[in-house]
């Protein structure tokens, strides 16, 4: 399998074009940030089996994200302990959460999870590769760009 991930280069609020699917297959991060722009952002994940993106609610961001392999479940609600929208998604689905929601996807398939994530605004550093969720949680130098438009007051919840 060609790893067409590695040359996919974040050229900030540039543009930019390449074959998302393909990307989203290829990718064996956990995150792997593909393009950040001034108002959104472009992130491929890769979930192994049993794994899951994290319980987490962005305050002022939006998030679309795809499934472009694999299976997961998603849980969302008003609140960390109250997730009232459960659902099974899978190839070709999205998952849209409105800001301030409590979210989390959960791969309960026997492969990866391959997903793409858009974010508005931007989460995560330009050009940012993250291995693994336990190398993600650890990262201490993971924010945005100076020149991308962040909200004033908010912080995501964990």
């Amino acid at each position: 399998m060609s790893n067409i991930v590695e040359t996919i280069q974040d050229v900030g609020p540039q543009p930019q074009s390449f074959d998302i699917e393909r990307a989203t297959k290829d990718n064996n991060n956990y995150r792997t940030v593909a393009w950040s722009g001034r108002y959104l952002q472009v992130t491929l994940m890769s979930i192994p089996p049993g794994g899951e993106i994290g319980l987490e609610a962005h305050p002022e961001t939006d998030q679309f994200l795809r499934l472009d392999a694999g299976n997961g479940r998603v849980q969302m609600g008003a609140a960390k302990d109250r997730l009232t929208f459960e659902k099974d998604v899978s190839d070709g689905w999205c998952v849209l959460v409105p800001a301030g929601t409590w979210h989390n996807v959960t791969n309960i398939g026997v492969t990866p999870m391959q997903v793409y994530t858009i974010y508005a605004p931007a989460h995560h550093a330009p050009g940012k590769v993250q291995a693994t969720a336990a190398a993600a949680k650890a990262d201490t130098n993971d924010e945005p760009a100076a020149w991308s438009v962040q909200p004033k007051h908010a912080s995501d919840k964990h």
